[in-house]
């Protein structure tokens, strides 16, 4: 069937089979199909939606389309994470090392930034010498030599992603739940790890501003990671606010340290455990043990050390002194006093962005040294004058003034006290 015919089926509603979907993909991977047939493709996915059959089948191609790890087959224990993006959300920084020093080796295929977010391979970039792996071999040998392998996207895996998301960038097709799910999926499948712990983010912050939409998400990556054979959990978190109190690269490497020692921004803390707990309940301990253990990893400094030694093996340094500092600090002062109702988290995400945290369009380089510290959380009381965040200005020129106000006018203040959203949301995936 000549390709224009296979776009119109999807233009027109009808249900693409696994080998019209393959064509698609094979053509995004080869070369073989032209990028306007490939991008009216993507627009009629994007409206027309998919079934969980078409989306499986786009998942499988997908990840199909480069090298397969299989990482399961060698490290069956080993688990996966994957977080939706969010603002200020160093997760994956403290819940590598801290559930590999429980035992559970942890294979993470990472991202870089995208939009208003901080990705985990530019925080990790911002540790001197740091190298994620490109390659199985040496992806495993992280893994056996520390518990921990970070690993980024590269050539061999799930190619026809990498061309699909750059024309998703700019056809205005990026938020299609089927698209989200292959992207993710594919390359999660891909490195194949068999388990996998998801944290699908929910809120004005977050790609999903809604709770139906963050469950839409939530039960399609779980079905579709089942249907792999992929033993799966996955909780819905809130992004009503940024999650931990740093914005930025070395500054959020510096959060997660914090919470190593066993101190830390106590949402960072929270959801990190939360995560965690699933991530040790699918290797089989029980959940209130699991919590206990966890928790006495960050208390006796069995965490922190197996941070330097997962650094230390991908080839970084982890002494902290290293790490970018800022040139100077701005404070962004309240306009008035009473309580903080909402922060608009996207807004300073966007904000630390434009300092240098992250990358206002392709190829730009992101400033270690920038970044943005929240001061002031929902439900805080505040005098008129105080500092609600600090901007911290590494290299780039910036209207640090004109930041700064910005920065202020994202915290709504008010006269009462809101009530507050809870970190944990829904779980999806549990048993039973």
């Amino acid at each position: 069937m000549n390709f224009v015919e296979i776009i119109a089926r999807k233009r027109d509603g009808f249900e693409l089979d696994a080998a019209e979907i393959a064509a698609f993909v094979r053509g995004a991977t080869d070369g073989s199909i032209g990028d306007e047939q490939l991008a009216a493709m993507l627009m009629a996915i994007c409206i027309r939606g998919a079934s969980p059959a078409e989306t499986q089948h786009l998942v499988e191609s997908m990840r199909d389309s480069g090298a397969r790890w299989r990482v399961g087959d060698e490290a069956p224990e080993a688990v996966d994470k994957h977080s939706t993006g969010g603002v200020g959300d160093t997760v994956s920084l403290v819940f590598a090392p801290l559930v590999a020093a429980c035992g559970v080796p942890v294979m993470m295929m990472a991202g870089a930034g995208l939009g208003h977010t901080q990705g985990t391979l530019d925080k990790l970039a911002a540790i001197p010498g740091f190298r994620t792996a490109a390659g199985r071999d040496e992806a495993l040998a992280r893994l056996r030599a520390c518990g921990v392998s970070f690993a980024a996207q590269s050539r061999e895996i799930a190619p026809a992603d990498k061309k699909l998301y750059l024309l998703r960038d700019v056809t205005g097709t990026v938020p299609s739940l089927p698209l989200i799910v292959a992207s993710i999926m594919s390359k999660k499948l891909a490195v194949g790890a068999a388990r996998l712990v998801l944290d699908v983010k929910c809120g004005p912050g977050a790609f999903c501003k809604t709770p139906v939409a963050a469950d839409a998400l939530a039960r399609a990556l779980v079905d579709v990671a089942r249907r792999a054979g992929v033993e799966v959990r996955a909780l819905i978190t809130a992004m009503d606010q940024p999650l931990g109190h740093r914005l930025g690269c070395a500054c959020e490497v510096r959060a997660a340290l914090e919470v190593l020692r066993g101190r830390g921004d106590p949402r960072l803390r929270e959801l990190t455990l939360e995560l965690a707990v699933d991530a040790l309940a699918l290797a089989g301990r029980p959940r209130p043990a699991a919590r206990v253990e966890l928790e006495r990893r960050l208390g006796d400094g069995s965490a922190l050390a197996r941070y330097r030694s997962m650094v230390s093996a991908h080839g970084g340094d982890p002494d902290e002194s290293k790490l970018a500092t800022p040139r100077q600090s701005i404070p962004a002062l309240a306009p008035r006093g009473g309580f903080v109702e909402a922060v608009a988290a996207e807004e300073l995400g966007w904000i630390a962005v434009a300092l240098g945290a992250g990358r206002r369009w392709q190829g730009d380089a992101v400033d270690a040294a920038a970044g943005l510290e929240v001061l002031a959380r929902v439900g805080d009381r505040v005098e008129a004058g105080a500092p609600l965040a600090t901007l911290e200005l590494g290299h780039r020129e910036v209207e640090a003034g004109t930041l700064a106000a910005r920065a202020a006018a994202a915290f709504v203040i008010g006269d009462e006290p809101p009530s507050r959203m809870p970190l944990v949301l829904a779980r999806v995936g549990e048993p039973g």
